[in-house]
């Protein structure tokens, strides 16, 4: 059974960078859709970023365009989400998600996905 788990998370100024890693463990994540995900205190839960399986595709949220980028490792089987000049707004609980449903038209941000980890808290400071 695939389980997911996050980490990476913490305190950064705004401005700087945090990768944020994501392993699976039961099977590749290649033959998953992976989403990231955020929430913040308040506020519901965002699609950030997502990958199809094997890669083929992604997708970023408006918001996080040009400043974080989906990839993965396929020797650690681990997906990453790099963030580049993070804002106070980038604040939230990270999470990692799995969708085993095929996606011809690409990775969708609006949720639906299937198994989750647990998260991995970032905060960035003014």
């Amino acid at each position: 059974q695939l389980q997911l788990v996050e980490s990476g998370g913490g305190l950064v100024q705004a401005g700087g960078s945090l990768r944020l890693s994501c392993v699976g463990s039961g099977k590749s994540l290649d033959y998953y859709n992976i989403g990231w995900f955020r929430q913040a205190p308040g506020q519901e839960r965002e699609g950030v970023s997502c990958r199809t399986t094997f890669g083929r595709t992604t997708n970023s949220a408006d918001s996080v365009k040009g400043r974080f980028t989906i990839s993965k490792d396929n020797i650690t089987n681990t997906v990453y989400l790099q963030m580049n000049s993070l804002t106070p707004e980038d604040t939230g609980v990270y999470y990692c998600a799995a969708d085993w449903i095929p996606r011809p038209n690409g990775c969708v941000l609006e949720g639906g996905y299937q198994r989750w980890g647990p998260g991995t808290q970032v905060t960035v400071s003014s």
